[in-house]
């Protein structure tokens, strides 16, 4: 008997530990008895199952990600597009999921990616390469969300997210498409040009006839402060010359005999008895 005691005690201590499992908060776990399902619905914690009769599979409850290779679509206009996405999903029914897939992930995510792709064709079928681009995306891809979560939910799978994370256009069409840009660009920045060059003239012969107009404005003020001046010289001249008659008329005399001999060898052909010379004979007299 106590050669017995020490394989019982193994044996059952290998019963024990194969009659517990334990559930994690991020996983899902599935009873079966002779491959049959019999539970799924097992709560986070430690839980007992029958040995050698009962086995577990567990699986990620966790939302797991499928990036979907590059694929071409064709718009409404017929154009081509290439595409590139991510999914967003998880398990929502792990009897159904089991029962689709065998609990095979990777043959849930390739019949995912199908589905998904199946649905980016008809939305890309139906919108033109603006649309896609920019106008229509967000609604395009709640759209995918609402379309792909509705056909996997056979496969007890829900999608909860269809993010478009590029399209590109093929080499060709890129090529033409930057043609068309630059084309428009240049007719855009010609057009700018002229109406530019157009407002330079128009602003230039503004600015022209404002300095004339100033210019003019100034001439006729400075005409008209020379002739007051003149006319108060003129004046002042008068009164001066009403004063003392004789004593401005020999001012104005030597005036004209600075100005006469002001440079060396000047010369004057004139009559000495000629009145310019009166002050140089009353000198000599």
């Amino acid at each position: 008997m106590k050669n017995l005691i020490a394989p019982i005690v193994v044996v059952l201590a290998i019963l024990v530990g194969s009659s517990v499992f334990t559930v994690r908060e991020d996983q899902y776990a599935v009873l079966f008895r002779l491959g049959e399902i019999q539970r799924s619905d097992f709560e986070p914690g430690l839980h007992f199952k029958l040995p050698l009769v009962n086995n577990i599979v567990k699986f990620d409850r966790r939302i797991l990600n499928l990036a979907s290779r590059q694929e071409r679509f064709l718009t409404s206009e017929k154009k081509d597009v290439l595409v590139e996405a991510v999914v967003k999903w998880r398990i929502a029914d792990v009897r159904d999921f089991y029962t689709a897939t065998r609990g095979d992930e990777l043959r849930a995510q390739q019949t995912l990616g199908q589905i998904v792709k199946d649905r980016m064709r008809d939305e890309f079928n139906k919108r033109t390469l603006r649309q896609v681009v920019a106008d229509q995306r967000d609604e395009m891809m709640a759209n995918l969300r609402t379309a792909a979560s509705s056909a996997a939910e056979s496969l007890g799978i829900e999608v909860v997210d269809v993010r478009i994370k590029r399209i590109d256009l093929p080499e060709q069409v890129t090529e033409a498409v930057f043609a068309r840009m630059r084309s428009e660009r240049a007719q855009v920045a010609n057009k700018l040009r002229s109406s530019g060059a157009q407002m330079g003239e128009q602003r230039r012969a503004e600015a022209d006839r404002k300095v004339q107009v100033l210019l003019a404005e100034a001439e006729r003020e400075a005409q008209q402060l020379r002739g007051e001046g003149d006319a108060r010289a003129a004046e002042i001249y008068a009164q001066a010359y009403s004063k003392d008659a004789e004593f401005y008329a020999f001012h104005r005399s030597l005036e004209a005999y600075r100005q006469s001999f002001k440079q060396q060898g000047n010369m004057l052909v004139l009559d000495p008895e000629s009145e310019f010379f009166e002050y140089f004979q009353r000198q000599k007299k």
